[in-house]
């Protein structure tokens, strides 16, 4: 079916749309489900995504019922130390394998990547061995400890590295900067917007992570938000307001951090150079 280009922009819009509706649905009947009364259905059909009696008691019980701060303390120490020390490791790291000649480089980016097809579940089991022998099971640092840098991170800051014109790197040494010095005040601020998406995927991967921290802790006031919320299933026995309230309580420094860090995403062409 050949359609002109202003039906097949209204086509495009439309299955954009539809696929947008069908991603957002469920986060809208649990943000509904969070907001609703004991006397309301939450599984009726088709589903009333407007509570009829809204109210805030169930994250109030929620909250006094479970230590939800704490858990939100932790999950923000822990996911701000992973994104810092993340970003840090990768980007020295990737310096080195996209703007230095050395032997055997290709060979290690190659292997690095490679790294990215092993599943998480494949070296669990040592990586848990190895930070119990380092003391560092119920720590925060036991926590980080997995995600202090990430085969995705490297390659993704080494693709943005090699984007910076090496005219910036060159007038840097003739300056006589060191090779740290180029590394900090010339590649970081040229590859903003690759750090920031890095940043950003790092966040919500350490935010939400569920099996490590599972694994590593079993005293409660080390737990981070995922294991809180599914604590509140189980004192609860499925109270799915309750735990709704739990989800939205747990998702929503997610959505603000990404908000907050989209404004500094701009195009690589208007952050390629360096201001004084």
């Amino acid at each position: 079916m050949h359609l002109r280009p202003p039906a097949k922009l209204i086509f495009t819009y439309l299955l954009l749309l539809a696929i947008a509706a069908v991603m957002l649905l469920p986060l809208l009947w649990l943000v509904s489900t969070a907001f609703k009364s004991s006397g309301e259905d939450i599984f009726q059909f088709p589903p009333q995504f407007i509570p009829a009696q809204p109210t805030f008691s169930n994250f109030v019980k929620a909250w006094q019922t479970n230590p939800f701060g704490q858990y939100l303390f932790n999950s923000t120490l822990v996911s701000g130390l992973t994104v810092g020390l993340n970003l840090l490791f990768c980007a020295l790291a990737a310096y080195p394998l996209a703007r230095l000649n050395f032997r055997g480089k290709q060979i290690i980016f190659t292997l690095v990547v490679a790294t990215i097809l092993i599943p998480f579940q494949i070296v669990m089991i040592p990586l848990y061995i190895l930070a119990v022998n380092l003391g560092l099971r119920n720590t925060y640092l036991g926590l980080i400890f997995p995600a202090l840098a990430s085969a995705f991170g490297i390659f993704l800051l080494r693709q943005a590295f090699q984007g910076v014109p090496k005219e910036l790197e060159e007038a840097a040494r003739i300056d006589g900067c060191s090779e740290l010095g180029i590394w900090w005040h010339i590649m970081l601020p040229s590859i903003r917007p690759a750090l920031v998406t890095l940043a950003i995927f790092v966040f919500i991967g350490a935010w939400s992570d569920f099996l490590w921290p599972l694994l590593i802790l079993d005293r409660p006031e080390r737990y981070t938000l995922p294991l809180g919320v599914a604590k509140l299933a189980g004192a609860f026995s499925l109270d799915w307001r309750l735990i709704a309230a739990g989800s939205v309580i747990s998702i929503a420094p997610i959505l603000l951090f990404f908000g907050f860090m989209q404004r500094y995403i701009v195009p690589t062409e208007t952050s390629s150079g360096v201001k004084g």
